[in-house]
């Protein structure tokens, strides 16, 4: 019995994304809390806090916003892993011609796509605030890269969550923790201002080395060897997520 990897996954990914489209509220919903915290610290907040970029405080804050964007979304893709579990749909997957990985990866493509389309959203949005950014070509296109990269580390994260999960809050629920964590991090305000046990875990901690990389690159700063720091960050995260998950899976349906 042969199967091709490529076209099950894209056949199952097609299923998937149909369903986001019957249901745009997914990306809006994504969408609606990191636009309602970025108009919050900015307009609320966002002058009394000194971040000594000399720069309008959304360019600032949209970095953290967007990884905040991605921590949320990625909840919808536990979600839709559980209620497929609960169907019985991998059951049913496993009993027919279906590359094992091509269900998982089916999940994994539609979430970077949801995603991606929430991020579009969110920088629309900033825009309209006063967000502006002379990056190159090429400083915008590893901006994406990043978000990528932070999107499928944290989707993969997320598919452990949804086959592990018992009830639906739990599937949904494990998304709480990634959202706080850009609070502890340079998102909002610069480390050096936090207390100092806050501070280094705020300085040695994933989130803060990317939003780093991501808003240098749009201000056209030097990046410097920050930039090797988060991409190995995500390179390990992503890599551990999924052969975990890949794991559970196997455990699961073997």
């Amino acid at each position: 019995m042969t199967t091709n990897v490529l076209s099950d996954t894209r056949v199952l990914a097609g299923r998937s994304l149909r369903h986001i489209l019957r249901s745009p509220d997914t990306i809006i919903t994504t969408a609606v809390t990191p636009v309602a915290m970025m108009l919050l610290f900015v307009y609320v907040f966002g002058g009394a806090i000194n971040t000594g970029s000399g720069g309008p405080y959304v360019n600032y804050l949209l970095p953290g916003i967007l990884l905040i964007t991605v921590s949320s979304g990625v909840a919808y893709t536990a979600y839709r892993l559980f209620l497929d579990l609960q169907g019985g749909i991998f059951e049913r997957f496993t009993s027919m011609p279906v590359a094992r990985g091509s269900v998982l990866w089916a999940h994994v493509l539609t979430s970077l796509a949801a995603n991606f389309g929430a991020l579009a959203a969110v920088v629309g949005v900033a825009l309209l605030m006063g967000f502006r950014s002379g990056a190159s070509v090429a400083a915008w296109l590893a901006v994406v890269g990043i978000l990528a990269l932070f999107t499928l580390a944290l989707t993969w994260i997320a598919v452990i969550a949804g086959l592990l999960a018992k009830t639906v809050d739990g599937a949904s629920g494990f998304s709480y923790p990634l959202i706080f964590l850009p609070f502890i991090s340079s998102a909002f305000v610069p480390t050096g201002s936090m207390p100092g046990p806050v501070a280094w875990f705020a300085e040695n901690q994933p989130v803060t080395s990317i939003v780093d990389a991501i808003r240098a690159l749009l201000a056209q700063e030097a990046v410097g060897s920050g930039i090797w720091t988060a991409l190995a960050w995500l390179a390990g995260l992503l890599v551990a997520a999924s052969a975990v998950a890949a794991a559970v899976y196997r455990r699961k349906f073997t």
